[in-house]
C-alpha cells in the first residue's frame, strides 16, 4: 500500500460525509445511470474507473450531486487525487446551506487539505486545512473535531503554541472516555508527536471485558493483528502469533489481533481451542471501525507501534517481524528506565 493509502487514518477523524443528506443520488436520468455504472466499479475493486465515473456522473448533474461529490472525496483521498477531491469539496461547500452543513462542509474539505500536505509534505495545503478549520468554526464554534484538526494543521505549521490552544479547547469539550482526548493531551505536552505518524487513536472493549485504548498504552510497544477464521492464510500464521505471543510474555509488548469475522459464536469457539490467551477483538469485517481506521483491505495484516504510538510498519502476510519487535520493546524498556523515579 502506499504512504498515501495511510493518511486518512493518521488524521484519527472521519470526515463526516454522513451528515449531509445525499438523497438518492443524482437528479438527472442520466447521471444516474452514470451513477450506477459507478457503484459497479466499486463492487468490482476498480476504484479508478469508479472515481471518473463518479466525476461524469456529478458534471452530468450540473455539479449538484452531493453522493457523487462525496465518493469523489473518499475515493480521490485514497488514490491521492487531491484535485479530484478538492474540487469535489468546494462544491460541497459552494452548496451548503445552514450553519451546521457550512460548517461541515469546510471541515470536510480541511481535512481534504490536511491529508494533502501529510502526502505531499506540502505547507500550502496545511495552510488550506487551517483556513477551512478556521471557517468551520466560524460557522459553528461548538465543533470539537474542527478544533482537533486545525491543532494537527496549526502543529505542521510549526505553530505550536497556537496549536496547543486548539488541543486545548478540543480537550475542554471532549467528553473524558473520547479517544481523541488523550490524544490531544499527549500532543499538548508534546507537539512534535502531532507532527509524527501517530497510529488511530481508538478503544475498544475486548473480548475479556477489559477496555484497550491505544493511548493508555503509552510506553509499551504493541502489535495489532488484522484476521479472521475463515482467512486461510491468518490461519496458517497462528502458529508464528502464538509463538511471538509466548516469546514475549511479560515485556513490553501488547499485542491486539482484531478478528474481521461477523459469526461471533465461530469466533469465540475458535479463540478458545486454538487457545489465543492475548488481547482479542472482533471488528465484524472490513467495514468495522478499526479496520477502517487502518485502512485494512487484506488479511492476515500487522502493525507495529512503537511506546510514542507512532506507526511505524505494516505488514501483509505473515512476514517475520521479530526483529522490528525486539527492537520496540528494547526502546519501550529505555523510555521505562527513563520516566521511573529513582530512589
Amino acid at each position: 500500500m502506499r504512504y498515501g493509502g495511510l493518511l486518512v487514518l493518521l488524521i484519527s477523524i472521519a470526515i463526516p460525509l454522513s451528515a449531509q443528506d445525499d438523497g438518492e443520488g443524482p437528479a438527472s436520468e442520466k447521471a444516474r445511470k452514470t451513477y450506477q455504472q459507478c457503484l459497479d466499479y466499486i463492487h468490482q475493486r476498480m476504484k479508478g474507473a469508479a472515481l471518473d465515473c463518479f466525476k461524469k456522473a456529478d458534471k452530468q448533474d450540473d455539479e449538484h450531486c452531493l453522493a457523487c461529490q462525496k465518493k469523489m472525496i473518499k475515493y480521490g483521498m485514497e488514490l491521492g487525487e487531491w484535485k479530484t477531491a478538492e474540487t469535489a469539496g468546494e462544491e460541497i461547500v459552494a452548496a451548503a446551506q445552514g450553519s451546521r452543513n457550512v460548517a461541515l462542509a469546510h471541515h470536510q474539505l480541511g481535512i481534504v487539505f490536511l491529508n494533502e500536505g501529510l502526502d505531499r509534505h506540502k505547507n500550502e495545503a496545511f495552510s488550506r486545512a487551517h483556513e477551512e478549520m478556521t471557517l468551520a468554526l466560524a460557522a459553528a464554534a461548538n465543533f470539537p473535531d474542527a478544533y482537533f484538526v486545525d491543532g494537527e494543521a496549526l502543529a505542521h505549521l510549526k505553530q505550536d503554541d497556537t496549536a496547543k490552544k486548539q488541543f486545548e479547547q478540543f480537550v475542554r469539550m471532549s467528553p473524558e472516555d473520547d479517544p481523541l482526548r488523550q490524544r490531544a493531551l499527549r500532543y499538548i505536552s508534546d507537539p512534535d508527536l502531532a507532527r509524527a505518524r501517530m497510529a488511530p487513536a481508538f478503544a475498544i472493549t475486548a473480548s475479556d471485558g477489559q477496555r484497550v485504548a491505544l493511548d493508555d498504552l503509552k510506553g509499551r510497544a504493541v502489535l495489532i493483528d488484522f484476521w479472521a477464521t475463515w482467512c486461510a492464510s491468518c490461519r496458517q500464521a497462528l502458529p508464528h502469533m502464538k509463538d511471538i505471543a509466548r516469546k514475549f510474555q511479560g515485556q513490553p509488548l501488547v499485542i491486539l489481533s482484531v478478528s474481521l469475522d461477523d459469526d461471533e459464536r465461530k469466533w469465540e469457539e475458535f479463540v478458545a481451542k486454538n487457545e489465543m490467551t492475548w488481547t482479542q477483538y472482533r471488528d465484524g469485517g472490513f467495514k468495522g471501525p478499526i479496520a477502517t481506521l487502518f485502512g485494512v483491505r487484506a488479511i492476515p495484516q500487522t502493525f507495529t507501534i512503537d511506546a510514542d504510538e507512532v506507526l511505524q510498519d505494516q505488514h501483509i502476510g505473515d512476514a517475520a517481524i521479530e526483529g522490528k519487535l525486539k527492537k520496540l520493546v528494547g526502546r519501550a524498556r529505555e523510555l521505562q528506565a527513563k520516566e521511573t523515579p529513582k530512589p
